[in-house]
């Protein structure tokens, strides 16, 4: 059993701070939030946000980097969770889609606000991105390597395999017609059609 140890107190203030800017950002976009926005839903003054965060478009990069991070680590366990291309990519589509649908709060600000970010912060988050479009790029050239996938283009298929999970945040909304995994299973069975799945 994994001992829960308690965040230190600058530890919590950072991750109030966190999720007041995710809050925020999203439901006004970063460039129209100001700092007294975040700092005022996180139940703090403004100075308490410079103390812990040179700026908001820190917060913003803090935000994206352990979005994208996470995604990524989604993605390989996804893949190593299967010994076939298709599970491999029903796997990593259900995932995927399930993510962007649970958390379509963060994933809206993750996706649609990285041109606020620092040239060197999204520099970084490209870098990430990159290593989980390869991922998915390789699960559909490893089905096309084995005959299992009738496509032309691992790398165009890969990029509207992930355009459509991304899209979720855009009009997902809690409540909805559909859970998160239907979401998955519905969209693991659209990318098997979309790749010529041979199952």
């Amino acid at each position: 059993m994994t001992e829960h140890i308690p965040l230190s107190r600058a530890e919590e203030t950072r991750r109030r701070l966190l999720e007041a800017a995710l809050t925020t950002f999203a439901e006004k976009g970063f460039h129209a939030t100001t700092t007294r926005d975040i700092a005022s839903a996180s139940g703090m003054s403004p100075a308490a946000l410079y103390i812990h965060h040179k700026s908001k478009e820190e917060l913003l990069f803090i935000i994206a980097r352990d979005g994208h991070h996470h995604v990524l680590k989604l993605i390989r366990a996804a893949i190593a969770s299967a010994d076939d291309p298709v599970e491999a990519l029903r796997a990593v589509v259900h995932d995927f889609a399930a993510h962007h649908a649970r958390g379509h709060t963060g994933a809206r600000v993750v996706n649609y606000e990285l041109a606020a970010l620092a040239p060197d912060h999204l520099a970084e988050i490209r870098a990430i991105r990159h290593d989980i479009d390869d991922e998915m790029r390789h699960v559909v050239a490893w089905g096309m390597y084995t005959g299992r996938f009738d496509v032309r283009d691992a790398r165009i298929a890969a990029a509207a395999l992930l355009s459509l999970g991304v899209d979720l945040a855009r009009w997902y909304r809690d409540g909805g017609r559909w859970t998160p995994e239907e979401i998955g299973d519905e969209y693991a069975a659209i990318a098997l059609r979309i790749v010529g799945a041979r199952t």
